[in-house]
């Protein structure tokens, strides 16, 4: 069974409604990056933070997967899909992706702000001041914030390394260690960036662009992968 490993950013979830990560004057939902997507920013104001991401809970959980994130989980009828996002919802999963590796955590779940390896999936949208982990420590959103490390990074790497394709939807390919992604797939694995803004990547043989958003532009490139690979 062919192997396809995707790889999804901010903008297939915008197309479900969901605000992108950074807007163009360079704030998220009006705030500063710095206040509310750093450990400095939680360190300084943690009722902020926790208040953020409790609306950004509250926009997700009435999102609805779209046309792109039902063409990727379609794709699992014919082939081994492995979706790698750098997004926090559960858009792809709700859609019907049973393989998701998120790289900067997830929105609907909690962690320990001491104990990183306490985490809990959430019952209600909201993390409040003064709710605990087991051991006694604030709990935090679930999320991988600037200057954190990425764990499960070298996971993805792996995935990416045994792909036979490569799709690319909804992301700049500007933020690292993700960008970097593309430096493991296979030379002779085909990549489809479907994005209608045409992100830089370096040439490379069998590099495909599908200048389309991703909600007409994957079902347009799981067409093309039934038929090609079907033929192989």
């Amino acid at each position: 069974m062919k192997k396809i490993v995707a790889l999804t950013g901010a903008g297939i979830s915008a197309e479900s409604g969901l605000a992108t990560f950074r807007g163009s004057d360079g704030l998220w939902e009006g705030h500063r990056i710095e206040d509310v997507a750093t450990p400095e920013g939680w360190a300084k104001n943690p009722a902020l933070v926790l208040d953020f991401y409790n609306q950004r809970r509250a926009a997700a959980r009435v999102a609805q997967p779209n046309a792109g994130h039902l063409a990727l989980a379609g794709l699992e009828d014919q082939f081994e899909v492995v979706v790698i996002t750098q997004n926090v919802d559960d858009l792809h999963e709700r859609a019907g992706s049973t393989k998701v590796l998120h790289l900067h955590g997830k929105l609907f779940e909690s962690r320990s702000s001491r104990h990183e390896e306490l985490v809990y999936p959430m019952s209600s949208d909201r993390i409040e001041l003064g709710e605990n982990c087991a051991k006694g420590y604030q709990l935090r959103p679930n999320i991988v914030w600037f200057g954190e490390a990425v764990p499960m990074m070298e996971v993805a790497m792996e995935e990416v390394e045994t792909a036979d394709v490569l799709l690319v939807a909804g992301t700049s390919l500007q933020v690292y260690p993700a960008a970097g992604l593309l430096d493991y797939v296979p030379r002779n694995a085909p990549i489809y960036v479907i994005d209608p803004g045409r992100p830089p990547i370096a040439s490379r043989p069998r590099l495909h662009f599908i200048t389309e958003p991703a909600t007409t532009g994957l079902p347009h490139v799981a067409r093309l992968l039934r038929q090609e690979l079907a033929d192989e």
